[in-house]
This record gives C-alpha cells, sequence and structure tokens, in this order.
C-alpha cells in the first residue's frame, strides 16, 4: 500500500529503434516524486521469455494501470500477462541462470572470507550484499517467485521458502533482519552459511560444469568457519 513517503511509477513503452520521448526520469510533482521509465518492445518481451525478467514483471503488468493505452497495446499485454504461467520451459531456463548466478556471487564469497581474515569493512559489505540480496534473487528466479513489487523480495522469498525453514533463518540473519541485534561479522557468517544452504538446496540443478567451483567454494567456508569456531 501507498504511504506518504512512496513515489509514483511511471512505464512508457515505446518502439525499439525510436528515441525515447521526453520527461523520463525522476520528477516532483505536487510534492510527489514521479519516476518515469521507458521500456521497449523487447525489453517488454523479456518478461515472457527470460525467468530473471518474468519474476520481477509479470505481477506488475497484472496489476497496472494503463493511463494512455495506443491501440489496446497495454490491454493485449496485461491478457498476456494474465495467461502466463512457468511452464518446463521456464523452469529450466531458470535452473541454469540459478546456477550461473552461485558461480557468479563466489567472488562475494572469497571477499567474505577474506575481510573476516583482515577485519575489513569493505569486503564484508561486499559479502553481505552477495550473500543476502543475490542469493534471495537467486531462490526468488530458480522458484519462479513472481513478486508483488521490487520491496517485496525478502518476505515473498522466506514465504516461498518456509517462514520457520533453516535457509529463512539464515537469511533474516545476513540481512540484520534477526531476532537480536548482530555485528557485521555475524551477518557475513550467516551468509556464507547461507550460500552453503543454497547450493545444497539447488543441488540437483547445478550445471555440471559449475559444480566443481561451488564445491570447492562451500569446502573454503566450511575450512574458515570451522577455524573461526562456528
Amino acid at each position: 500500500a501507498a504511504g506518504p513517503y512512496s513515489d509514483v511509477d511511471l512505464v512508457r513503452c515505446t518502439i525499439d529503434d525510436e528515441a525515447a520521448p521526453p520527461g523520463g526520469g525522476s520528477h516532483l510533482i505536487d510534492g510527489r516524486l514521479v519516476v518515469v521509465t521507458d521500456v521497449t518492445s523487447t525489453q517488454v518481451e523479456a518478461a515472457f521469455t527470460q525467468p530473471e525478467v518474468a519474476v520481477e514483471t509479470i505481477q506488475g503488468l497484472r496489476s497496472g494501470r494503463a493511463l494512455i493505452d495506443r491501440d489496446s497495446f497495454f490491454r493485449n499485454l496485461q491478457y498476456r500477462s494474465n495467461a502466463f504461467q512457468w511452464d518446463e520451459e521456464m523452469q529450466n531456463k531458470a535452473n541454469h541462470w540459478a546456477s550461473r548466478q552461485m558461480v557468479g556471487w563466489i567472488e562475494e564469497v572469497h571477499k567474505g572470507l577474506e575481510g573476516l581474515c583482515r577485519s575489513d569493512t569493505g569486503r564484508l559489505l561486499h559479502a553481505r550484499f552477495g550473500c543476502s540480496w543475490g542469493l534471495a534473487r537467486v531462490m526468488c528466479v530458480q522458484r519462479g517467485v513472481l513478486l508483488s513489487g521490487d520491496n517485496a523480495l525478502f518476505e515473498e522469498v522466506i514465504a516461498n521458502v518456509g517462514h520457520d525453514s533453516a535457509w529463512a533463518h539464515l537469511c533474516r540473519s545476513v540481512y540484520g533482519a534477526g531476532s537480536k541485534p548482530s555485528t557485521l561479522d555475524d551477518q557475513v557468517k550467516a551468509g556464507l552459511q547461507l550460500y552453503s544452504l543454497t547450493a545444497a538446496m539447488l543441488a540437483g540443478i547445478l550445471v555440471e560444469k559449475d559444480q566443481a567451483l561451488i564445491a570447492n567454494t562451500i569446502s573454503l567456508i566450511n575450512e574458515a568457519l570451522s577455524a573461526q569456531g562456528d
């Protein structure tokens, strides 16, 4: 629900080869922040073919309202979004995307391990981001969680996995949203454990070429946390 500090998001659909019309960006109108975003027809189509786009877009299309709808473009788009189903082809794409992302976030895991060794705040902050937002988005896409909005990732992914699950507990901890106050070190350690648990949960869908990299990363995490008594 909108509150006194909520912004207003306007999306304009444009033709691929044409320059975007003036007026894009952020504006202050009657004391309210209004953000105008232009998307091309190619970008719109990605919502129906790319799982990482679908999870962030489909629900918005379903609930959106048209201010101007030339040639019933948005009406047809909304019909497609309401009929959208997360089918086997989309799931296969999501699995591959998730596997590649798990490899992509290994660098942040290494930053976390090194940051804990050096008490390096910069590295620890990078690690916390990758092991919180990064891993939450991995689960969001792999499970096909169609988000109700850009503020919903944390709660809706946790709800999908299970509020009382070990994954949800670690996810809250790495965000610093657990029941007890925590330090940056504690949050990163939780994030490293979350990486290992996420990899275990996704073991059956990991791409073969990714498995050795991910397994090696988990070994490093286990060794480091064991050495620190965690």
